[in-house]
């Protein structure tokens, strides 16, 4: 958990099929564009799913395939 990152690209449409594409457009809507700030800040018991995670100063609940479909660039902490 509090893993943190970067989105790096949009959401990418795998194959350009019609519920990748919407999916896509949905993340793109409520916030995971390029350079926004991602948090995952939990996950759902048993299996993983779903998953919170904060965008800027949204949580939002996303399933894994929706997750799957945003590139994220982990934010490296260093140590004083």
């Amino acid at each position: 958990m509090g893993q943190e990152g970067t989105v790096s690209s949009g959401p990418v449409a795998a194959a350009g099929g019609a519920v990748e594409q919407e999916t896509a457009l949905r993340l793109f809507e409520i916030g995971f564009i390029d350079g926004e700030r991602v948090r995952v800040v939990a996950r759902g018991y048993p299996g993983g799913e779903p998953l919170a995670v904060r965008v800027g100063d949204t949580m939002f609940a996303l399933r894994r395939f929706e997750a799957e479909r945003v590139l994220v660039t982990p934010v490296c902490e260093t140590a004083p």
